[in-house]
């Protein structure tokens, strides 16, 4: 994304661009106080289960449709946002550039994952590691 300003065109990270949004609507209701790296992680944890919540008891058929019914769609949909939103004040608190460390992490698991044996194959690499 661009924006023009006055004297140049600056590259917007929309990651950055979000990440700020949510700092400022943090700040404004004083909840810094309550972002320790800790309960970060832990309400990381607990949004991640309401999303896995969305899905239990249900056949993968049924989960496959869950995106067809408008409610169930805003229910992942909040859900995910919820889980975005702490991975990114996590990343922040951590002073971890997010972006940078899913495309490092996409090219290790190239590395550890060539095609052409990892083709079709739900095997876990078996040197572990990464």
């Amino acid at each position: 994304m661009q924006r023009q300003t006055a004297s140049s065109v600056e590259t917007m990270n929309p990651l950055a661009e979000l990440t700020a949004a949510i700092l400022a609507f943090r700040d404004q209701r004083n909840w810094a106080q309550f972002h320790s790296l800790r309960n970060l992680i832990v309400s990381l944890n607990l949004e991640a289960a309401e999303l896995l919540e969305l899905t239990q008891w249900q056949s993968d058929a049924e989960i496959a449709a869950l995106p067809a019914d408008a409610k169930t769609r805003d229910a992942l949909s909040d859900e995910c946002a919820d889980v975005l939103i702490y991975l990114l004040l996590i990343a922040d608190k951590a002073g971890i550039d997010i972006e940078r460390a899913a495309r490092t992490k996409l090219e290790k698991n190239a590395r550890r994952y060539p095609v052409a044996s990892s083709y079709g194959s739900s095997r876990k690499c078996p040197s572990g590691g990464d």
